[in-house]
């Protein structure tokens, strides 16, 4: 996590959230365009995501879900006006990107698979997004017609091509699993080597385990700068209850994702 000290002022902010950020230092730690990130140095920290109006509704919801279910850290305000505001507590440990995890690659693949075989298996009965499938695909579409596409998330020559691929393949991913959506080594937080939270939630639900499965594997890759480790997650995770053709319509999908 990279932090930027910043001078700003939140006087045009709810007032609920003023009370945490008087008399302390405010870091910029935004990592994607979408969403402004503040640090706020203060009791142990907290985090502050200011976004396009409406945008942040779901991953609130979702943070919470997951907090009650001790997988993430609390939630202390959600509210949108002319832009969204969502405050969480700081969760204890790091994230994965740090240099302590990533100089042990092995042991940080294995223990991927370990933390998300024990996500897939939970209880989801009472998740807020028990479909997560269908707004997923729509995503997909509608990045298809907007002619908006990445091709590096797969191997794919065309955006054709993977259009075909997802489209066809729709039916075999499934609704029937408890997923993050975005498993990626930043938003997966250790204390030591023990799993503490997960964070940034909005693309998580029920949905199908191969969504999952292709970030850990796409992460571990990205961050590495190497395939090598992929098995190893594969591995720690469960080689039986992974589907070589469900990961290659995940891979099509989330070119438009």
């Amino acid at each position: 996590m990279k932090l930027i000290e910043i001078k700003t002022q939140f006087d045009d902010f709810p007032e609920e959230i003023l009370k945490f950020s008087e008399g302390t230092r405010i870091f910029d730690s935004s990592s994607s365009p979408e969403a402004r990130v503040y640090f706020i140095d203060k009791d142990g920290g907290y985090f502050l995501k200011t976004a396009e109006k409406g945008s942040l509704k779901k991953e609130a919801t979702l943070g919470e879900y997951f907090y009650k279910k001790g997988l993430a850290p609390e939630i202390l305000h959600y509210s949108s006006s002319d832009k969204d505001f969502l405050l969480t507590r700081k969760a204890k440990g790091l994230d994965a990107t740090e240099k302590i995890y990533l100089d042990e690659p092995k042991r940080l693949a294995e223990k991927m698979g370990q933390v998300l075989r024990e996500l897939h298996s939970m209880d989801f009965s009472e998740c807020p997004e028990q479909d997560r499938m269908s707004a997923y695909f729509k995503l997909a579409e509608e990045n298809y017609a907007l002619d908006k596409y990445d091709l590096s998330f797969g191997n794919f020559k065309t955006k054709e091509d993977a259009y075909s691929v997802a489209k066809k393949g729709r039916e075999i991913l499934k609704s029937d699993t408890l997923i993050h959506g975005d498993f990626c080594l930043p938003n997966i937080i250790f204390d030591g080597w023990k799993f503490s939270s997960f964070i940034d939630l909005g693309a998580g639900g029920v949905g199908d385990r191969h969504v999952d499965l292709f970030w850990g594997a796409w992460t571990l890759n990205f961050n590495l700068k190497t395939d090598a480790f992929k098995d190893v997650f594969f591995s720690s995770y469960g080689k039986e209850r992974i589907e070589k053709e469900a990961l290659e319509v995940v891979s099509a999908a989330e070119i438009f994702g």
